[in-house]
């Protein structure tokens, strides 16, 4: 039997490196992973390929001879940054996935996420193939809404297309997620409950999601153009998770509590205000209170068609990122790669 190629783009990433440890362990692949630093390799991947993919000749090489393309590199802001996000994350992926479908690569793993979508209604789960809802206020999810679109209307090129709608990473050496971003905020005192912190979250440990995209990558029987909620296996509600991190740090919970409306329209104060107060990013964007709505997204069609079952616990992931992130005292993170 012919040994799939495997390509992991972003390997040196959060997300990337998770992949690389599932494609790694479960041995049944050929591993192949690129990233731009050459000093960020490691031995897991059975080959590297070097570059950066907003070059237009890499993203033509790097594609050469893979049979599965995930896609884990991007570049990403939780707010504004539109030409950033066009030049740096849409054009590139576009090209890079049109690269691919002309090297004859055969499946295509898209990293996307839960939040493409509105919130399902009370009582209700929300489905894989919930419609595509655009925000005014965070170009990036418009853009990988927009990238999912282009596959779904590509799918019929020979190339299967998968999309991947995760939930919120959480697990160490994530830099730029729910728990770097919250935990800074909560030192201050002036972070409140929304709603009360009653809706529930739709977070993914470290492990399950590797996990899902070694299934994903070698899952048989799909159809062309596929949608896949990844989730943890509980959904605890936002007061569950800040009181958690509250014990396990000693921060201070919130101290009262505002509707939702209030909180979109503080994030949106906050992002115009932000070039002119002093710190690395905004004290709140509307990207994190429509994060913190309730994502009940289980991954029953991924259980289904891949065999998907998340293992790890969401505590013990938040766990290890406490552990990783207690001795800095929980600084500031950047919420886009770039800085004032």
């Amino acid at each position: 039997m012919t040994v799939p190629k495997i390509l992991v783009t972003g390997g040196s990433g959060f997300l990337g490196r998770q992949v690389i440890k599932a494609l790694s362990a479960a041995g049944d692949v050929e591993l192949i992973a690129s990233c731009r630093n050459p000093q960020n390799q490691y031995p897991l991947a059975q080959e590297w390929r070097i570059g950066d993919l907003r070059d237009a000749e890499f993203r033509k090489q790097v594609v050469q001879g893979i049979d599965v393309l995930c896609h884990c590199g991007t570049w990403a802001s939780m707010w504004g940054h539109p030409i950033q996000e066009r030049e740096n994350f849409f054009l590139p992926t576009l090209d890079l996935f049109e690269q691919a479908i002309q090297a004859g690569v055969k499946r295509i793993v898209l990293t996307s996420a839960v939040s493409v979508s509105n919130p399902p209604l009370p009582g209700k789960k929300g489905i894989d193939t919930a419609a595509l809802v655009k925000r005014s206020y965070w170009p990036h999810l418009n853009y990988l809404i927009d990238i999912d679109s282009w596959m779904k209307a590509n799918a019929q090129r020979g190339t299967d297309m998968i999309v991947m709608r995760l939930g919120h990473f959480v697990g160490a050496e994530n830099s730029l997620g729910l728990v770097p971003a919250i935990l800074p905020r909560m030192k201050t005192r002036l972070m409140p409950w929304l709603n009360g912190g009653q809706k529930r979250l739709a977070l993914v440990a470290d492990e399950d999601l590797g996990r899902s995209y070694y299934l994903a990558a070698t899952a048989k029987n799909l159809e062309k153009y596929e949608s896949f909620n990844i989730c943890g296996r509980e959904f605890p509600t936002m007061r569950e998770f800040l009181n958690f991190l509250a014990r396990e740090t000693g921060l201070p919970k919130p101290m009262f509590s505002v509707p939702y409306a209030m909180g979109y329209a503080f994030g949106w104060l906050m992002e115009k205000l932000y070039p002119f107060l002093p710190g690395k990013a905004p004290f709140l964007t509307r990207s994190i209170v429509l994060l913190s709505e309730d994502w009940y997204c289980p991954s029953e069609k991924a259980a289904q068609k891949l065999g998907y079952i998340p293992q790890k616990s969401w505590r013990d992931a938040v766990r290890e990122s406490l552990q990783q992130i207690k001795d800095s005292h929980f600084p500031w993170p950047h919420l886009a790669q770039t800085s004032k």
